[in-house]
């Protein structure tokens, strides 16, 4: 019977040494608590010792946490309406503050804390900016902003927010379609008047390359009627210095031409006198003493039967 009360002792006293023992892993920070209050802060990783049963332990993250906030409808200075959302990353720094400020709710609860102040630090930063500050490189200095107002307010619950970013900077939903229907109407009425200043530029260049046609066709018709003229000078002037030279040499060419010219074909006919003066160098190579010769009257003639 003794040996069974001694077993049992060994039993209790194990259980009591082994509830008395807890770890804290390296991703986690422990807080002892007895009767609700803290008496032990635990931060670094490794075997912990606490009273049983009068004694709990309470693990927190020790890592760095995310917070994406719920859509926030903002007012900019512009009187323009955007809806924002934002990424936070925080961290515990302050076990006991921490433990005060949530309770038991622990990271949950101050995820819910941190995003009610973001909801307010986002609004009255970007209230005072306008939609160009905004989307430009300035929203660099806006979330800076965001994150001085998030640590501060931050620090009160033993947390330390890290970072702050807007990930989404939008029209509300029914802006959007307005804005879309006047930047619409805006490129329309660009490209419209786009299309009209090239119309007038190609009308003026039309009417350029069309009066250039016309005076390089007037100048080089003018330049040949020119040449031509010139050219039938000089031919005249030839003719009447070969003429003058030689004027019945020039009188045979001229026969030899007028006979050429009246008897080509095969079905016309001469219609003279035998003794006129256009048979003058067929009768005889001499021709008129004159030297003149005059041109035949020549009349086609019927087809012969």
């Amino acid at each position: 019977m003794r040996a069974v009360y001694l077993l049992g002792a060994l039993v209790v006293l194990l259980v009591l040494v082994l509830s008395s023992l807890f770890i804290v892993d390296e991703r986690k920070k422990a807080l002892v608590l007895q009767f609700g209050q803290v008496v032990q802060v635990k931060e670094d990783a490794g075997l912990g010792f606490k009273i049983p049963l009068l004694q709990d332990v309470v693990l927190y993250e020790d890592r760095i946490l995310g917070l994406q906030t719920q859509p926030i409808e903002v007012t900019l200075l512009s009187d323009r309406r955007l809806v924002v959302d934002a990424f936070a990353r925080w961290r515990i720094v302050n076990l006991v503050e921490f433990r005060q400020s949530v309770g038991t709710g622990g990271e949950d609860r101050a995820q819910q804390l941190l995003g009610n102040i973001l909801s307010q630090a986002i609004p009255e930063v970007l209230g005072n900016t306008t939609q160009d500050q905004v989307l430009s490189q300035d929203r660099v200095g806006l979330m800076n902003q965001i994150l001085t107002i998030a640590k501060r307010e931050g620090a009160a619950l033993g947390i330390d927010v890290i970072d702050v970013r807007l990930t989404r900077t939008d029209l509300p939903e029914q802006n959007l379609e307005a804005t879309f229907a006047r930047m619409r109407a805006e490129r329309d009425r660009e490209a419209a008047d786009e299309r009209a200043r090239g119309g007038e530029a190609a009308q003026r260049v039309r009417a350029a390359a069309d009066r250039t046609v016309v005076e390089l066709t007037s100048d080089a018709r003018r330049q040949a009627e020119v040449i031509r003229g010139e050219a039938d000078a000089e031919r005249n002037g030839i003719l009447a210095a070969a003429y003058g030279q030689d004027p019945e040499f020039f009188a045979f060419i001229r026969s030899l031409s007028a006979y050429e010219a009246s008897l080509k074909g095969g079905n016309s006919s001469i219609v003279m006198q035998p003794d006129s003066e256009f048979f003058d160098y067929l009768r005889s190579d001499a021709g008129r003493a004159s030297g003149a010769s005059v041109g035949p009257t020549t009349v086609p003639a019927p087809a012969a039967p």
